[in-house]
């Protein structure tokens, strides 16, 4: 099969469409024909470096996380899911393939095509998670910093289907976006605290953090225990939660964002759509942090 892979790792240019082995699944697995894959910044760290923590890279690495597509193999144990079902889901092994291995999945919405279906599952998770963490009751308010990203957005619609009022940072040209999810845009910066004080004078439940910075501001707001952060490592060093997925991951609320967006009160949105072999400039758009939709890749027709 293709596959967008690194073998060295570096920037942009590091990414070859190559010819690769075909997974299969194990265990509690399930594979796709992958008709589209998201990129997410998770995957530029991963291809960076950044992520390995200082270890070097010991065999070749698909990109990507995440991805729609038709079963087409299920592994020993799977019910609910046949060949020929189409579903979403975060990859095992990389996204940009002629065929990904999945262990989580949600359906496909009906009313959602592969490349609006391929970035709604590892934003949802991570909105969810941090929700789940902070645990504010309905009626209360809450900041989510940095609400025009991916997570932002999601973490913005999960809360107020939660019946939280939402505080949500980002540059000004975004705060008509933060609006039309429900939220009371502010920008970040010096002074946050002041300015999320005037818009919710009784005081906010807890706040979440995507953007990593203003960590200061948002203990201020929130008190370090009721501020969830997924972008800055000296979180927990103060006190705050620092979450990456793991044994604390919700990926079982993929069933109910498909519902969601078939109910049209979930979005994600798609900024850009490239081939496989434009995976570098997928990745440079990603990395300039000025999309405000999903990038998507799908394969390439040659």
């Amino acid at each position: 099969m293709r596959a967008v892979w690194f073998t060295r790792y570096g920037g942009p240019e590091v990414l070859e469409l190559a010819e690769v082995p075909e997974p299969h699944p194990g265990p509690g697995h399930i594979r796709i024909q992958v008709r589209a894959a998201a990129v997410n910044p998770y995957d530029w760290k991963v291809r960076t470096g950044a992520e390995s923590g200082g270890r070097p890279l010991e065999r070749p690495v698909i990109t990507g996380q995440e991805a729609s597509g038709i079963v087409d193999e299920v592994g020993e144990g799977v019910a609910g899911v046949a060949p020929g079902d189409a579903v979403f889901g975060p990859t095992v092994r990389g996204a940009v393939a002629g065929f990904a291995l999945l262990r989580h999945w949600g359906p496909q919405p009906r009313n959602s095509d592969f490349v609006a279906s391929a970035g709604l599952a590892v934003v949802s998770e991570t909105a969810e998670r941090t929700l789940r963490h902070l645990g504010a009751p309905p009626g209360a308010t809450i900041v989510v910093h940095g609400g025009a990203g991916g997570v932002g957005q999601a973490a913005i619609q999960l809360a107020r289907l939660r019946g939280l009022a939402v505080v949500a940072t980002a540059r000004e040209a975004n705060h008509a976006l933060l609006a039309s999810l429900g939220a009371l845009p502010t920008t970040y910066g010096p002074g946050l605290a002041a300015r999320v004080a005037a818009l919710a004078p009784a005081g906010v439940a807890g706040a979440i953090d995507t953007a990593g910075t203003d960590l200061d501001e948002l203990i201020a707001l929130a008190g370090a225990p009721h501020v969830v952060s997924i972008a800055n490592y000296a979180a927990a060093a103060r006190g705050a939660v620092l979450t990456f997925g793991g044994r604390d991951s919700a990926w079982d609320v993929l069933p109910r964002i498909a519902a969601l967006v078939e109910e049209g009160r979930f979005r994600v949105p798609v900024e850009r759509v490239l081939p496989f072999r434009e995976a570098a400039e997928a990745h440079r758009l990603s990395e300039s942090r000025r999309a405000t939709g999903k990038i998507v890749l799908v394969p390439d027709l040659d």
